[in-house]
């Protein structure tokens, strides 16, 4: 048997959507990625899979080890961790914190998200590592990214701190942040915060430094960044009705730069794409031939109903191509999977899901497959020795 396509059939042409394609967003970032969460539908890639220095965006991985240890029992938030002098020494952002301190875990993980304190991860990188260093946690945070499928990340610190091998893509950092959303839910409104105040004794840095968050769009995380090699960079997420964007930007010139970026790139994704509904389940959209069966076709329709998010600016029928090893010999069940539905929007990722039969198809009686084999034997004279199903 031989893979066959087939076309949609034209009745369901009018009830399906065809993508046109979309105006790509001409992003001023080094390298960006914009993933629609709810669907799962990458909306913009630029370098996405480039590893660059991630700056203070890689503290999310440490947030995320954070978070599973809390989780499995292995830390607590009232638990007072010491700050060793190496956490001490660190510049940059940071909480101020020095060896006499024993901190609440709960005011480390606030330091380091609102904070962005690099003394904050070492104390909590050093609680975690299995050797106690912050070196052996850097370890374990890429051994712990590769098990996340986070494949172009290696960390030689806990907070970004410049370092050459220090590296993460913007694939991985949206990655990182789908996954802090959904597994930590219980922790994830940390991040909308926008003022905490440790101890009094740093006034001048205690505002978030994530620009969204006070522009009314839904904004309610995560991350920015800079170093002089990075520049400046920003792992965000917004909501607005039933959907979530994660945006992930980096090398962008100047503080100003990087908050109208990501502003834009938000406010274009939630405009520019729309759920739209494609395809109902019961709905035969193809017909896929059967072999000695009791009929010589059988409908092809998908499992559940079919919702895509697709540009704003559409027409009446939806790009795609129905692809099956046929004929399908019978008995056929309804519900059995026989074929794959592969649509293509243009300029997004195309989308493949199953098809399965709408109906049972018998296997056909002793005249009806006689009759179906003198036809393919006819037909195979006729087409000569090349001939064939």
């Amino acid at each position: 048997m031989l893979p066959k396509l087939c076309r949609l059939i034209p009745a369901l042409a009018a009830a399906m959507l065809f993508a046109l394609p979309a105006d790509a967003f001409d992003t001023r970032a080094r390298a960006a990625y914009v993933l629609d969460q709810t669907t799962g539908t990458v909306l913009l890639a630029k370098n996405a899979d480039q590893p660059l220095p991630p700056a203070s965006m890689s503290k999310l991985m440490t947030l995320y080890m954070a978070f599973e240890a809390i989780r499995d029992g292995r830390l607590s938030l009232d638990e007072r961790l010491p700050v060793s002098s190496h956490a001490m020494s660190y510049g940059g952002s940071t909480m101020f914190l020095d060896t006499t301190d024993r901190v609440r875990v709960e005011d480390l993980l606030r330091g380091i998200i609102v904070l962005s304190g690099n003394d904050a991860c070492a104390v909590i990188a050093e609680a975690l590592s299995p050797d106690g260093t912050e070196r052996g946690f850097a370890r374990h945070m890429t051994q712990r990214a590769r098990q996340m499928g986070m494949t172009n990340s290696v960390f030689a610190n806990s907070n970004g701190w410049p370092a050459p091998e220090h590296k993460m893509s913007m694939r991985d950092l949206g990655l990182l942040a789908t996954r802090l959303i959904a597994d930590f839910p219980k922790f994830y409104p940390m991040f909308a915060e926008e003022r905490y105040e440790f101890d009094g004794r740093a006034p001048q840095n205690v505002r978030n430094r994530n620009p969204l968050l006070t522009l009314g769009i839904g904004a309610d995380g995560l991350k920015t960044g800079h170093t002089t090699e990075a520049g400046y960079g920003l792992v965000g997420s917004a909501i607005q009705g039933d959907r979530r964007v994660v945006v992930v930007i980096s090398g962008l010139d100047t503080e100003r730069s990087r908050a109208e970026e990501a502003e834009a790139i938000i406010n274009w994704a939630f405009r520019q794409f729309a759920s739209k509904s494609v395809a109902r389940a019961g709905t035969v959209i193809a017909e896929a031939d059967v072999w000695m069966g009791d009929t010589a076709k059988v409908g092809l329709t998908v499992a559940e109903d079919l919702d895509l998010l697709l540009p704003v600016l559409g027409g009446d029928e939806v790009k795609g191509e129905v692809v099956y090893t046929g004929p399908i010999t019978a008995p056929v069940q309804q519900g059995q999977e026989l074929a794959e539905l592969i649509i293509k929007p243009e300029g997004l990722p195309e989308h493949r899901l199953s098809l399965v039969a709408d109906r049972d198809v018998a296997r056909g009686g002793f005249v009806n497959r006689m009759m179906t084999v003198s036809q393919v034997l006819i037909k195979r004279l006729n087409e000569g020795p090349e001939g064939a199903l």
